[in-house]
């Protein structure tokens, strides 16, 4: 199940103190939309991805920069043209879909397509023997993380994404009982879409190609189609190679024919939006009650753009505890101020295409990433797994951004432990984010130190900042000025520039913000092995 190449807690030989330098010859990207298009072949040194894609029609190298043409196996006239096939089966032009996400993304085309149609698409790919290409997508200023289908649920809340897509993904759905379809299951909205393109869809045509008998992929599609029956799952079309599913808007229907279709059991004990280490169940994640059978469970969303500021229905609904409508408005024109703010002093982030990929490591209720929306920006919401901090994440979907759960801390439970006032308490670590070394032009870091305080090392964070930071990206810590100058000590020796200013309601006020670039460095060369 692939269960090695999944996130783990690092063992302790896998904790590195250090700081990543940028390989040789390394080039500040593209802006966008050029860099859709284009990336420095020194920014991403994988020589063996080329020369598989190449073949693809994925990448082509031209002098010192790769080239992605925007196909794809599945879709060689383009990513454009796959995608006008996509909308002319169903509707990607109202505003009804919004939020992706692309399973085995390859070097993310088709997320990076969808975005010139207000769509935004989570693509994700495992570190495999393709090595990178996750980061490719990431060099070319499209949402991306690094992920596998294997045995723990994906980093999403429960009805996350709007669609839910696999171009010759190589995810193997009929099998494990359907327990990677239920995941998808999952993570999609209530009458949401599965689009499913590539083996074994039109197999007539394409089995001798696939080097594969046509009873084996008819079997296998005929295995799928089982699977998709048993989640309520209704197949609207078939038609080329392109085939797509819709989930049902409420699971009155499902509940009532369980029995007679041998449906999955509907899961009893886990919350649905728990998804951090969490183990798949093959068991199907219910829907929130409805009174009846045109009711769109959990509610109804508006179309895009009105869905950004509209009051999300988790919020209506009253489920997030201690979170009402008027703390939503009240949010998200205070971020609207502080962005305001920012970029009065940071020209940089004032500056339309300096940046392209930004995180948010605290992100509540994406009250930040909202009030970037009309930048050409994409923000990766983060929402810390911590017991005592509200569950968000679903929130932030609903408003039509993306993001992701990360724990930025965890309890190391093999490091030494030592006894204080009779308690035992251990060492612990911060974990690193599952993507690339120079993966983000821009940080923001809302209170993060503060939340961690007494739970891992500072510097632990500011390295871990550091490797995902492109050089020359910059960074903005908000937390208390004593917090702020700590970690004024820590980046004047890890070659950053900052400086701490006042807060926006003026300097009476304990909370700072701390403005920062990482310099761009190259390590020194390695000595020979006998002076080491």
């Amino acid at each position: 199940m692939l269960i090695y190449r999944q996130r783990h807690c690092p063992e302790k030989n896998e904790l590195l103190k250090c700081r990543i330098p940028a390989p040789y010859g390394y080039k500040v990207p593209f802006r966008w939309p050029e860099s859709r298009e284009f990336a420095w072949f020194a920014n991403v040194p994988h020589k063996e991805l080329t020369v598989e894609k190449k073949a693809q029609n994925w990448v082509k190298v031209e002098g010192e920069k790769f080239r992605f043409p925007g196909g794809g196996t599945m879709f060689p006239r383009g990513a454009d043209a796959y995608i006008d096939d996509i909308d002319k089966l169903i509707n990607l032009k109202d505003g009804s879909i919004r939020t992706a996400i692309d399973t085995g993304c390859g070097v993310a085309s088709w997320g990076a397509y969808l975005l010139s149609r207000n769509i935004i698409a989570m693509s994700f790919a495992p570190r495999d023997t393709h090595e990178a290409q996750v980061q490719f997508a990431l060099e070319r200023g499209v949402p991306a993380l690094i992920g596998v289908l294997a045995s723990i649920r994906l980093p999403y809340p429960s009805r996350a994404f709007d669609v839910a897509h696999c171009s010759r993904c190589l995810i193997p759905w009929d099998n494990y009982d359907g327990i990677y379809l239920i995941e998808v299951d999952r993570i999609l909205r209530p009458g949401g879409y599965w689009i499913l393109s590539g083996p074994p869809i039109n197999w007539e045509n394409h089995w001798k190609g696939w080097n594969r008998t046509a009873d084996d992929l008819k079997a296998e599609q005929s295995r799928i189609e089982t699977v998709a029956k048993s989640l309520c799952w209704k197949k609207i079309v078939q038609k080329g190679d392109i085939a797509i599913w819709q989930k049902p808007t409420n699971h009155i229907h499902c509940k009532a024919t369980r029995k007679v279709f041998k449906r999955p059991r509907f899961c009893q004990t886990q919350n649905p939006d728990m998804a951090w280490y969490t183990k798949l169940e093959k068991c199907l994640t219910p829907l929130p009650q409805v009174s009846e059978i045109k009711e769109i469970a959990g509610g109804q969303l508006p179309k895009w753009p009105q869905r950004l500021n509209a009051i999300p229905p988790r919020i209506s609904s009253g489920s997030l505890t201690g979170v009402t409508g008027n703390n939503f408005v009240e949010n998200t024109e205070l971020w609207k101020e502080r962005a305001a703010y920012y970029k009065n002093i940071d020209y940089q982030l004032a500056q339309t295409g300096r940046y392209r990929n930004l995180l948010d490591m605290n992100a509540y209720l994406g009250g930040f990433a909202a009030a970037l929306v009309d930048d050409p920006v994409w923000v990766m919401n983060a929402v810390p797994v911590e017991a005592d901090q509200l569950n968000t994440l679903g929130v932030i979907y609903e408003r039509g951004l993306m993001g992701t759960y990360q724990n930025w801390y965890f309890p190391f439970l093999s490091l030494p432990s030592i006894k204080f006032n009779d308690s035992l308490v251990f060492l612990d670590r911060c974990e690193a984010m599952s993507t690339y070394p120079r993966t983000y032009d821009f940080i923001h870091a809302d209170s993060i130190f503060s939340l961690y305080k007494d739970r891992c090392d500072m510097e632990d964070i500011l390295l871990e900042m550091d490797r995902v930071l492109r050089p020359e990206g910059s960074v903005i810590i908000r937390d208390d000025v004593d917090v702020l100058l700590k970690i004024k000590k820590i980046i004047d020796v890890m070659q950053w520039e900052g400086r701490i200013a006042d807060h926006e309601k003026g300097p009476h006020e304990r909370e700072k913000i701390l403005f920062a670039v990482k310099q761009y460095w190259t390590a020194p060369p390695l000595a020979p092995k006998h002076d080491q």
